[in-house]
């Protein structure tokens, strides 16, 4: 007996199984994962996994009685080879087969790699490679770290967290260049400074090549960094390789509708592995690798998947914790936007971002404590309006943005 299967056992394919019992789905949920452990957050493996005084162990998403409690077939180590559309099977790497009615691919996304196999270059994606890079943080343990974006900052911070001495080498003109805006990135530059990272943007990597017991880094123009280990933060490949083999439309990932449905429309894609119109954007093709945007989408697909046919509309969210701050953007951000700040408290600030014609699209906001996380959530809902307040209003900290909500 067909049922639903689910490939890909993180934040996506979890909220994806456990949400079509919630709706009342008495068939058989099947979710696949290819790794051995029980599902897990990855948000944790760069920051907390690293510099957690205890040993540290994975943070689960759903044991084993939650799942087995809610009549999910939860299969590890054993990752999906094929699909076979005609037939309506996925064929596991243990040659068993799982028939389907309706599937869901909650692939994720995969580091994008150097061309380079030294034992000494490593990559962070799953918890045992946390573990591995763990125990290379140690104080006076020298790590250069490719990319300078959320990923390789955070890594970057654990590491000084632990003592160790940290490089950081960024081939864009400043740090985070997609991401965030130039006010915020120069506040997080002075803040690593200030930990004692060096970072070095507009160089490109010539060569990594091995050292004895360590690892050189060259840069291009002439630089040379010798290390522990040089980890690579240089972005994420969405996978799709089950997806292409099969036949499905890939745009930038597995290519999706309003609804998460691909072009096979027993076949629904969510997560990092997808690209989709946002709603929020106007219908602009995007994909977005963030943990709140792979639990909505599990949560919406599996609605979906179930007739219900509602559009994934919700506005982009993100945050990244480094030291004592915390980053957060609310949307997507342009180089056409006007920006307004708003000062809070402790140094922290917010960064209203409004198109032409006055609506606000993007907020981004940057400090300790509660205070930015409240001010962004708010700027979301504003998002989601297609809000148009007034410049003067974002920036007067005395203004309540719930008062612009209720406006």
């Amino acid at each position: 007996m067909a049922g639903i299967v689910i490939i890909g056992a993180g934040e996506c394919g979890v909220a994806a199984a456990l949400t079509l019992r919630e709706a009342g789905y008495a068939g058989l949920v099947t979710l696949i994962g290819a790794e051995a452990h029980l599902p897990y957050e990855r948000p944790p493996l760069s920051k907390a996994t690293m510099t957690d005084e205890r040993e540290p162990s994975p943070k689960t998403i759903a044991d084993r009685g939650r799942l087995a409690g809610a009549s999910i077939d939860l299969r590890t180590s054993n990752p999906v080879q094929a699909i076979n559309r005609r037939e309506k099977r996925v064929l596991l790497a243990d040659n068993t087969s799982v028939a389907y009615d309706k599937l869901l691919l909650a692939t994720g996304a995969n580091p994008r790699r150097l061309p380079n196999a030294s034992a000494r270059v490593a990559y962070l994606r799953t918890y045992d490679d946390a573990l591995r890079i763990r125990t290379l943080l140690r104080p006076n343990s020298r790590i250069v770290m490719i990319g300078a974006g959320f990923i390789g900052l955070e890594l970057a911070a654990s590491a000084r967290q632990r003592g160790a001495i940290v490089h950081v080498i960024e081939a864009q003109s400043r740090i985070l260049k997609r991401a965030v805006p130039e006010e915020i990135a120069a506040a997080v530059t002075a803040r690593h400074s200030a930990e004692g990272v060096e970072i070095l943007c507009d160089r490109s990597i010539a060569a990594i090549e091995e050292n004895g017991s360590s690892i050189l880094v060259l840069t291009t123009d002439g630089r040379q960094f010798e290390a522990d280990v040089c980890i690579v933060g240089i972005g994420a490949a969405p996978v799709t390789d089950l997806a292409q083999v099969a036949g499905l439309d890939i745009e930038n990932g597995i290519a999706v509708d309003e609804c998460l449905r691909t072009s096979d429309p027993d076949i629904f894609a969510a997560g990092d592995c997808c690209s989709f119109p946002l709603a929020t954007c106007d219908g602009l093709r995007v994909r977005l690798e963030s943990w709140r945007n792979a639990r909505e989408q599990g949560r919406l697909a599996a609605r979906n998947m179930l007739g219900a046919n509602l559009q994934h509309n919700a506005v982009p969210w993100f945050w990244s914790d480094q030291y004592d701050m915390q980053l957060y953007v609310a949307g997507l951000l342009n180089d056409e936007c006007t920006t307004v700040r708003r000062n809070l408290p402790e140094e922290s600030f917010v960064l209203f971002h409004l198109a032409a014609g006055g609506r606000l699209i993007a907020a981004s906001g940057l400090g300790k404590g509660y205070a930015v996380a409240r001010e962004i959530r708010l700027a979301e809902m504003l998002i989601a309006k297609r809000a148009k307040p007034q410049p003067h209003q974002l920036a007067a900290v005395d203004v309540k943005l719930k008062t612009l909500l209720a406006a």
